[in-house]
């Protein structure tokens, strides 16, 4: 079998309910990834485009979160009614969604107007870390 033209990464990352990051997939039932592959397959695009469930993506405030690569192009805020418009339009038409896309300003920044600081999050204790020299006894 030939390597596949393209994988869109779908979030599947459960997060419990009112969680201030947001949840993917709230149902864990993987819904939005199947629709994709579904209407891949109808499509005849099974063996050329892969549908793959992704665990968090870590762009949570924007989710549900689809990447496609080898594209780059990062999709937020999306549904199954988008599904079509994502394969119709940047998998055989290869332009891109612009209204779902993820502004580049927001994709793995702390930055991002869409993202707070939260107590106990990794990206934020990590900002505090103050550097400290450990000697081992042997110089």
């Amino acid at each position: 079998m030939p390597k596949f033209e393209r994988h869109i990464f779908v979030c599947c990352n459960q997060r419990p309910p009112g969680h201030p990051r947001g949840c993917c997939d709230p149902t864990a039932q993987a819904q939005l990834q199947l629709v994709f592959k579904q209407k891949l397959a109808v499509l005849g695009f099974k063996n050329r485009v892969r549908a793959n469930k992704s665990g968090c993506l870590d762009q949570c405030e924007h989710g549900p979160t689809v990447v496609v690569y080898p594209d780059a192009v990062w999709y937020g805020r999306v549904t199954a009614a988008d599904v079509d418009e994502i394969i119709e339009s940047h998998i055989i038409g290869g332009k891109p969604v612009e209204r779902l896309q993820i502004a580049k300003n927001c994709l793995n920044t702390p930055s991002c107007p869409h993202r707070t600081a939260k107590p106990g999050r990794a990206e934020d204790a990590a900002a505090r870390i103050v550097p400290v020299r450990i000697s081992s006894g042997l110089d």
